[in-house]
């Protein structure tokens, strides 16, 4: 390829058109949401939109049982309150994640106690948990980053040796497998987002699924205010909240999970085009393909950034250049929880402590040098695909 002006000085960038457009939806979410307008049951408790739709995910995710909930936020909150999680009670969680895996806890008074994450899959390493555990900590609540499952073989170990529950935070995992098991119910509990980004999406919405029938009807008297399945309507057994989730959520995931299969071997096809093409250009690295993953579900791809293939640029100044290329559903990811404002803010409020101290080298290193690429990308052509390649070996070029 002929170097050529860089877009960001003025040159004629890769690419001019969209990439494939997220969410997308057809004549199912349509007749699914009419079946719900003319039938007048809009809620829960009168459709079976919603029931039906957690039969259908639980058999899915290999799981009993499943509780549709509002948002995956209110998921990871409900369960935990399942799971008994009381102020004062110590939750292990990684720092390199969306900021619900650690806002939940700390909604109900636990203390996030924070675990570095594995250099090569940036999930929690089941190896520095031991260190972190207290006669307070109560469960670990790994993230299946990505939609790549963490090392649940080394979380179980450490949580069974211990006496803990095991909370999945799967929101980016849906269809996802460690050994040839979906992810959600290998832990106690699993929690799921369906929100507007997200691989299944009605907007907004989630889903705690689970093998255990004491946990399910627990989440599900959480959900309904308190009530139990065969009670009064006006009788509560334990204090609840109203999660429920609507009848039009309902019927748009029905549609979005028959719809998730015919994405999945799209996703995984240009997600292997892309990173082998990026392999050969060097400089932008995939996070190195663990065996027992037997299944992605290829909601982020997640690239490390080798500033030493671009004229030592700053990965910020890449970034830059990349949108200017075009190539937009692109971003720089997460920063770390420890240094989130609002976190620490609120652990020095409870807790008196300040979690940016935290010794997290790997989280760290992660947020300096990672590149996410969004997952309507991998829904497209292999043109699609060859532009991300194009934009990349350009400023290569013009920077290496």
């Amino acid at each position: 390829m002929a170097t050529h002006a860089l877009a960001i000085h003025g040159g004629q960038p890769v690419r001019t058109t969209p990439f494939p457009a997220w969410p997308v939806s057809d004549g199912r979410e349509e007749r699914l949401l009419l079946e719900v307008l003319h039938s007048g049951n809009w809620g829960i408790m009168q459709g079976d939109k919603v029931k039906t739709f957690q039969e259908q995910f639980a058999a899915y995710q290999g799981a009993r049982f499943a509780v549709c909930v509002p948002n995956g936020t209110l998921a990871l909150q409900m369960a935990l309150m399942a799971l008994g999680i009381r102020p004062g009670d110590e939750v292990i969680v990684p720092a390199y994640t969306f900021i619900a895996t650690v806002s939940s806890p700390l909604m109900l008074g636990a203390r996030p106690v924070f675990v570095d994450i594995d250099p090569d899959s940036y999930t929690l390493d089941p190896a520095k948990i031991p260190a972190a555990i207290t006669s307070r900590t109560r469960a670990i609540l790994p993230v299946h980053l990505a939609g790549q499952p963490a090392d649940m073989d080394g979380i179980l170990r450490v949580s069974r040796a211990h006496h803990l529950a095991v909370l999945e935070d799967a929101c980016q995992a849906w269809g996802a497998e460690w050994r040839g098991q979906r992810v959600g119910a290998i832990g106690d509990l699993g929690a799921f987002s369906f929100q507007s980004s997200k691989n299944i999406s009605a907007g907004e919405g989630g889903a705690v699924v689970t093998n255990n029938q004491d946990l399910h009807d627990l989440c599900w008297s959480l959900h309904n205010v308190g009530r139990t399945p065969t009670g009064a309507w006006y009788h509560h057994e334990i204090l609840g909240q109203n999660l429920r989730m609507t009848e039009w959520q309902g019927a748009i995931l029905l549609a979005q999970l028959q719809r998730l299969e015919e994405h999945v071997p799209i996703r995984e096809r240009n997600a292997r085009y892309l990173c082998e093409g990026l392999a050969q250009l060097g400089g932008l690295s995939a996070l190195p393909e663990n065996p027992l993953v037997t299944r992605h579900a290829r909601h982020l791809v997640i690239l490390r950034y080798d500033s030493t293939a671009f004229g030592g640029r700053p990965l910020p100044e890449f970034l830059e250049a990349l949108v200017a290329e075009g190539i937009t559903p692109i971003s720089q990811g997460y920063v770390p929880l420890h240094h989130s404002p609002a976190i620490r803010k609120t652990m020095q409020d409870y807790f008196g402590e300040d979690p940016a101290q935290t010794q997290l080298p790997c989280t760290e290193q992660a947020a300096t040098q990672t590149l996410w690429i969004q997952q309507n990308v991998l829904l497209g052509t292999r043109q699609d695909i060859d532009d991300v390649l194009a934009a990349v070996e350009k400023i290569k070029q013009a920077w290496g």
